[in-house]
């Protein structure tokens, strides 16, 4: 039976950071949208992301600080999780901002909520459920999922994923980590802090590899200090059944664990999609080909968040909607380039991150200096007896401009905003060196750090 068509003026398919702001921009601008999800409202950072994980993450942090209640003079007594009422804190966090993005969504003039899959018959047709939807201009927010490597016996065991993570209700007795990335170390402290044995099995000879090395080797010195076991250089990795317990092997090392996280990376929802009837290109790893203004190579077509592969983030995922919405609606020239890379790993101490690293500026060969200091020369991280990490900040030697920074350390996912705002604002270094900050915080070190830089030497 053939469908009759029904014409918007724009469809918005996907409801991640991105979509759902800017259906409400362009319904609100007069336009007729119809904006399209197929499963949960809100994406990953809402329902399997950003949200549930870092609420978690509190919920391991108070079980951390119990048991270190007598370092302060406390006394707990005896310290136990209940992960089921853990679970439910975080279905409970996270179902608020899922249905906040749906009610939103359904109560806006204008727009148009589908429930279905959405698939591309054309450049400027799509098909959802049993719909036929057309329209001059069309915005995609599909996000991603984990990807799932080639593991000899993987398909004959059961593991877990950063989604299915966030269904456990109990506390595993030994989680094996397959990937030392981000994800791979949150959940594993996390886990650790509950109660499990951890083992993380990074392929490469460090953690988080896109790091310095410092930054790795103080992630991993975080991670054992904990008591967490770290094997790098885990390849060649074989998965067994044995009994109730799975087997991973390595070559060299041979793990036994009840439950199996892979964590080894991220793709993007694009297989589904149809995009083989349009004239929309992917790269080689399913990530839509967008300039820089996210525009895809059809006309009229626009790919934000996790699918374009130019950002793998909540809040570039939201800058990209922002993006969108100065081209389309507001005539206003921002473009994808203009962001500066900054995220945080939300271990606990936090690693902040912006701009370059010390790796990138050596290679550049431009003249730079660096100032460090430990956490250990931070009176705000001594008086909370939280003083792993270190602080790093990177500055061009001529234009003494500010390149990046890295904050390993308490507090260090909001210290790293002072050095983000004076790189946004293509201030010079002695702007933030002349700064008066509060005492005693993390970030009064900033000027200090600043004035202490010398010049970036030559590696031996």
């Amino acid at each position: 039976m053939n469908k009759q068509p029904e014409q918007f003026d724009a469809i918005v398919i996907g409801t991640g950071q991105s979509g759902p702001p800017l259906a409400v921009d362009l319904a609100k601008a007069g336009r007729k949208v119809a904006i399209i999800e197929r499963h949960l409202f809100g994406g990953t950072c809402v329902n399997t992301g950003c949200i549930p994980t870092k609420t978690m993450i509190a919920n391991a942090r108070v079980a951390n600080m119990a048991r270190r209640a007598a370092d302060y003079g406390v006394s707990t007594g005896t310290i136990s999780v209940d992960m089921k009422r853990v679970k439910q804190r975080k279905d409970e966090v996270s179902n608020l901002s899922k249905t906040g993005v749906e009610k939103m969504l359904r109560s806006t003039r204008n727009c148009t909520v589908v429930t279905a899959h959405a698939r591309f018959l054309s450049d400027h047709e799509v098909e959802a459920g049993d719909r036929l939807l057309t329209a001059k201009d069309i915005f995609i927010d599909v996000g991603g999922r984990a990807a799932i490597p080639a593991i000899k016996g993987l398909d004959q065991v059961s593991y877990l994923t950063n989604s299915t993570m966030m269904e456990l209700d109990v506390v595993p007795e030994h989680l094996i980590i397959v990937g030392g990335s981000y994800v791979g170390l949150e959940f594993a402290q996390m886990c650790r802090r509950f109660g499990s044995n951890v083992t993380i099995l990074q392929r490469g000879a460090r953690l988080i590899p896109k790091e310095d090395p410092d930054v790795s080797e103080g992630v991993k010195k975080i991670l054992e200090k904990e008591g967490i076991s770290v094997v790098l250089n885990a390849d060649c990795i074989a998965v067994v059944k044995k009994g109730e317990n799975i087997e991973v092997r390595t070559g060299s090392n041979t793990v036994e664990g009840s439950h199996l996280l892979i964590a080894a990376g991220r793709r993007p929802n694009t297989d589904s999609l149809g995009l083989e009837n349009t004239k929309i290109k992917m790269d080689k790893n399913g990530y839509i080909q967008v300039d820089d203004y996210l525009r895809t190579t059809a006309d009229g077509v626009w790919a934000m968040g996790d699918c374009n592969g130019r950002g793998a983030f909540t809040h570039t995922s939201y800058n990209d909607y922002e993006i969108v919405a100065a081209n389309v609606l507001h005539n206003e020239p921002r473009k994808v380039t203009d962001r500066i890379t900054a995220y945080a790993v939300y271990i606990d101490p936090p690693l902040g991150r912006c701009g370059m690293t010390e790796t990138e500026v050596r290679a550049s060969g431009r003249k730079a200096m660096m100032g460090t200091r430990p956490m250990t020369r931070i009176g705000r991280a001594v008086e909370k007896g939280e003083t792993e990490g270190f602080i790093k900040i990177l500055i061009d030697a001529e234009s003494k401009l500010i390149l990046g920074a890295s904050i390993l350390g308490v507090e260090g996912d909001e210290a790293i905003h002072c050095i983000l705002d004076m790189m946004y604002a293509k201030a010079p270094c002695s702007t933030l060196e002349r700064a008066v900050h509060i005492h005693p915080t993390v970030s009064e070190l900033l000027p200090t750090i600043i004035g202490e830089a010398k010049p970036l030497e030559a590696k031996a």
